[in-house]
């Protein structure tokens, strides 16, 4: 999508703080960070929201957990949050599928 931040990030046309990629995902410092560590695993494949995802791209999308954990060992979390937010209601601002992977801190309650 012309207009997606995300796109634009993985085509290289806004600069970010990359701390992986690999040919389907791409894992980024988020700007405005709500714990120590904020990162976003973003799939590269642009797909608005889970619900739009074809058979193929959901078994892509299980890539996604040995992504997080080798992030995750890389950046010594041992404990961590993941977050999808799906959808405008729920808060999701950049409609790219994408994931929060937020820790470093104790974290609260959620809801």
């Amino acid at each position: 999508m012309n207009d997606c931040v995300f796109c634009k990030i993985i085509d290289g046309q806004i600069p970010s703080e990359k701390v992986y990629e690999d040919n389907d995902f791409i894992v980024i410092k988020d700007i405005r960070p709500v714990a120590p560590v904020h990162l976003l695993a973003i799939y590269k494949k642009h797909i608005a929201t889970i619900n739009d995802l074809s058979e193929e791209d959901s078994k892509n999308m299980w890539k996604l957990f040995e992504v997080i954990k080798k992030v995750t060992k890389d950046q010594n979390l041992e404990s961590y949050r993941i977050v999808q937010n799906n959808g405008k209601d729920a808060g999701q601002e950049v409609h790219h599928i994408h994931f929060h992977i937020i820790g470093g801190r104790k974290l609260g309650a959620l809801g």
